[in-house]
């Protein structure tokens, strides 16, 4: 039987979700847990990559298992996960559904603050730029719904079969004082730092280092920038996964802007 696994994590303490040899990896962690618990040898199969340090908001993966616990799967799970990844459901379903093939939808959101503080040092990426131009960071960002090749925000992108991507919105949103932005921007997929390059773009063209065109020519002639300098990966979440047969809202409300009027759209 298959089983999805509805889950969220903190990514600073780990190497990405996929397992790696010599490194602590959220998929590593959770597979160990789940044998331990079961019993029996388990693989996961996770939704997507996320990097070092890379947060997750909403992630999705599944297990197969044969038959359902007789105990309570979701209580043990929590007791003995770490503090920085919870589950928040198990879900039974019909067939061989797959976590990551048949995703139709993922989106990420990176946040910024522009002041020192330490309780955010965690969970936003600290750039102390006083004066971010946020409309020209808004404009760059809409352009990327105009394209579908996204080749020169990529590290490798000759290791892909190919390099579209179908991104279906963006946003730049800020809070009342202007010291935090979140970026958010949803797609099909996405390649290898993909968001943490654009973002990296998005803010030189805030602080008058890039121009709009510049950013838009990469996009026209699909050469790889010489330089891509990604943003921080601490900043970044994993924040909605969606399936053709599954559609749950995020459930944790930690830094989602999307839920306080305290954020408003650029």
């Amino acid at each position: 039987m298959r089983f999805f696994f509805h889950i969220a994590y903190q990514g600073q303490d780990y190497s990405g979700w996929q397992r790696q040899p010599d490194v602590k990896s959220v998929q590593e962690v959770l597979e160990t847990t789940l044998s331990k618990i079961l019993k029996v040898q388990t693989t996961i199969f996770g939704c997507g990559r996320t990097d070092a340090q890379v947060h997750a908001s909403q992630y999705f993966f599944h297990a197969d298992m044969e038959k359902e616990c007789d105990f309570d799967l979701l209580y043990r799970l929590n007791k003995a996960l770490p503090t920085n990844i919870a589950v928040y459901d198990i879900i039974k379903m019909e067939g061989k559904p797959h976590a990551r093939f048949d995703a139709i939808h993922r989106e990420y959101d990176y946040f910024i603050h522009t002041y020192k503080d330490p309780f955010l040092s965690n969970q936003s990426s600290l750039y102390l730029y006083p004066n971010l131009d946020l409309q020209k960071m808004s404009e760059a960002a809409k352009l990327l719904l105009k394209y579908k090749d996204f080749r020169p925000f990529c590290t490798h992108p000759d290791k892909n079969e190919h390099t579209l991507c179908q991104v279906s919105s963006t946003g730049i949103y800020v809070n009342t004082k202007g010291d935090r932005i979140r970026f958010n921007i949803a797609s099909n997929r996405f390649l290898g730092k993909m968001i943490r390059i654009i973002t990296g773009k998005l803010l030189k063209i805030a602080v008058g280092e890039l121009s709009i065109d510049e950013f838009e020519n990469h996009l026209i002639t699909l050469e790889v920038p010489k330089i891509l300098n990604p943003a921080y990966p601490i900043g970044l979440y994993l924040s909605k996964v969606k399936y053709p047969y599954l559609d749950l809202p995020p459930r944790t409300d930690f830094l989602s802007p999307t839920q306080s009027s305290d954020w408003l759209l650029i």
